[in-house]
């Protein structure tokens, strides 16, 4: 891949991305120690306070006029890197435009807090929001869970894990999800040129989470989503990838597994962007109008009583 397939309103905030050698372990190292610096970002008109679920970080944005539910995000950074803080914006602007109550977990980082350290720890945001929903003013049976990139990975994993334990979220949206360690696995994608998040760092990401090579014969339950056989009882699921990033092999064969076991999804393929585009460049139009589409989606399935359908 070359930036001259990047659709051209990209390119400034791209040529902006730092390379990241990953492979490094002394770099890892400072990357990883360096994601917890990251300053938070205020939005007009929503109230973010910083709390904790036992010794789980999160961040909550309550909107001026919230609307009784709610949205548990989970930070991207390819399992090794990246803060909740990164995304203050994103979920300060979700929870004005939709009305929902977003909380944002801070999850430990692998390779120091390998599997299940970030699963255990969504977990107990989830159980957090649950357990505060009267002091949140939220219902409980209207909170979906969602992510981004490695973040996608995790909710999908905890939205799995949950149906196990007899809880099921209203809905699911994932961003370009990172979600099966088979790709990281597969040496022949070592060698394209996939922008922003290559195979290598993919490799480095699930090796450091797993403790061990990806692509072995078994994986701990919840540590890879798209290894799961039966995926009905899930949620209604809004998902995207791009048409150039290396997870879009994997995203798209989850979401087919999802339709195919009769959950309701949604699903979009963003043309001639690079992966994560709308963490980078999430003031570009591209990035706003997905925004959008999603926080539609996302109003209209937590939405009661009786949800019109989301504007096209």
């Amino acid at each position: 891949m070359t930036i001259d397939e990047i659709d051209a309103t990209l390119h400034p905030a791209l040529k902006k991305v730092p390379a990241l050698n990953l492979e490094n372990a002394f770099m890892l190292g400072l990357i990883s120690r360096a994601s917890g610096l990251q300053p938070g970002t205020t939005v007009e008109g929503v109230d973010r306070r910083l709390v904790r679920a036992g010794s789980v970080r999160l961040r909550v944005f309550t909107p001026a006029n919230p609307n009784g539910s709610s949205l548990l995000w989970i930070h991207g950074g390819g399992l090794v890197m990246g803060s909740a803080a990164g995304d203050d914006r994103f979920c300060g602007e979700t929870a004005r435009e939709t009305g929902a109550v977003v909380v944002s977990v801070d999850y430990r980082l692998a390779p120091r807090h390998p599997f299940p350290a970030a699963i255990d720890d969504v977990r107990a945001a989830w159980a957090w929001v649950n357990a505060s929903a009267i002091e949140l003013g939220i219902d409980v049976g209207r909170i979906a869970i969602g992510g981004a990139s490695a973040g996608g990975g995790l909710a999908a994993a905890l939205v799995q894990r949950l149906h196990d334990e007899g809880e099921r979220p209203a809905a699911q949206v994932l961003f370009c999800p990172m979600l099966d360690d088979r790709t990281a696995a597969n040496r022949d994608l070592d060698a394209r040129r996939h922008l922003v998040w290559n195979n290598r760092s993919n490799l480095v990401g699930w090796r450091s989470y797993l403790g061990s090579e990806p692509g072995s014969a078994e994986v701990p339950a919840y540590a890879v989503p798209a290894r799961r056989d039966d995926l009905t009882g899930l949620p209604p699921t809004w998902t995207y990838w791009t048409d150039l990033e290396l997870f879009g092999d994997e995203d798209a064969r989850y979401a087919q597994a999802l339709s195919a076991a009769g959950v309701d999804v949604t699903s979009e393929v963003v043309p001639a962007a690079a992966h994560g585009f709308e963490v980078w460049a999430g003031e570009s139009e591209l990035a706003q109008a997905l925004f959008g589409r999603a926080r539609a989606w996302l109003a209209w399935q937590l939405a009661t009583p009786e949800p019109a359908a989301p504007v096209e």
